[in-house]
């Protein structure tokens, strides 16, 4: 095959692997302090390293979104759906996440110091340990959408 030919398949490999599905909007390494994105559908946006203190997202459709890295210290998250959400390595510092949905969201390195978790559904999230028990320390509520309650979810010890 030409040199042109690898190329163009580089190209095209890159295309369907690297970037977003169409129709995602696209915010990554932007500053969006204080914006309003409340009861918006943004499924699948990427916000990686995004920073989004401050940022309303109350009720919004974040299914599939990546906020990979971003900071959202002091957002509101309260009755968002983040399920699938790619929430690695954020800052999520006195997060609003009131009877949010984080059903298998992807939070390994994720810091939630100081975050309100009442009513969240945690079902299937990848946690660290001791993030987990610190989280259940917090842990109360039940999710109005979900029926979980937030210390079942997490897989908290009575």
């Amino acid at each position: 095959m030409a040199w042109w030919g690898r190329l163009l398949g580089l190209g095209l490999a890159v295309w369907l692997f690297c970037l977003a599905p169409a129709g995602a909007e696209d915010f990554n390494k932007r500053s969006l302090i204080g914006m309003n994105f409340a009861g918006q559908d943004l499924t699948d946006a990427s916000f990686v390293k995004a920073v989004l203190r401050q940022t309303n997202f109350q009720g919004t459709d974040l299914r599939g979104v990546s906020f990979f890295g971003a900071n959202l210290d002091q957002a509101n998250l309260a009755g968002a759906n983040l399920t699938g959400a790619t929430l690695d390595t954020a800052l999520m510092t006195h997060t609003n996440l009131t009877n949010a949905i984080l059903t298998s969201a992807y939070a390994y390195l994720t810091n939630f110091s100081g975050a309100d978790i009442t009513g969240a559904d945690f079902t299937d999230v990848g946690l660290r340990r001791d993030a987990q028990l610190l989280l259940c320390e917090r842990a109360r509520g039940v999710n109005p959408v979900t029926g979980v309650a937030t210390r079942e979810s997490l897989g908290c010890r009575s």
